[in-house]
């Protein structure tokens, strides 16, 4: 293998790492405010949404999203980090997912059941929820911290080969990082127009 071919491999493994975190988080953060669960409470139907069935799954999104983002420009060490908050957040949201789809408790539709009853408390609560309907959004919610995850581990294998992002920020520019022969990739090319700079030249 060449080194053009090399670097062109390391390249792609940037972008597949940014992009499967960013598609990840953003399904993950859609699924929380979506509705996971239809409780019947006497004789009413009231939906819950995945960030109410599990009160940290918007949060974990959130910073899923956000060091998708981070992970795009970020150098060699902070790689590192994010891959494994990444691999954390990913697995943490995938396997809450998947417990409320092994076992739905009724306690998971608490905060609503409360808000139409008045009544509180993890036993009232499944006492009066007399049914409990899933929807799709937790099953595809777990696929979505996978894919999280996922990213998290394909960063910490690849992560020290990267040879553009949080370098040429540090360098101070795009043909300071253009030195090292490395073809262009997605995230480049868009940091360069960003900028106002045309990749193509």
């Amino acid at each position: 293998m060449t080194a053009s071919e090399h670097s062109g491999r390391m390249a792609r493994a940037r972008s597949i790492a940014v992009l499967a975190a960013l598609v990840g988080a953003a399904a993950a953060l859609i699924g929380s405010t979506q509705t996971w669960l239809v409780a019947t409470v006497a004789g009413a139907a009231l939906p819950v949404t995945g960030a109410e069935a599990v009160s940290v799954m918007q949060p974990l999104a959130l910073a899923a999203l956000a060091l998708s983002l981070v992970l795009s420009i970020a150098g060699r060490a902070v790689r590192y980090v994010l891959g494994a908050v990444a691999l954390v957040a990913g697995g943490a949201i995938g396997w809450l997912s998947l417990a409320l789809v092994a076992d739905p408790s009724p306690t998971a539709a608490a905060g609503p059941v409360t808000e139409h009853t008045g009544i509180a408390g993890a036993e009232a609560v499944s006492e009066l929820v007399t049914a409990l309907a899933l929807t799709p959004w937790p099953a595809i919610t777990v696929a979505a911290g996978l894919l999280v995850a996922a990213a998290g581990a394909w960063t910490l294998a690849t992560a020290h080969a990267w040879r553009r992002g949080g370098r040429r920020y540090e360098n101070g520019g795009r043909r300071a990082a253009a030195d090292d022969g490395a073809p262009l990739d997605a995230v480049d090319s868009w940091d360069d127009l960003s900028r106002g700079d045309d990749p193509t030249r």
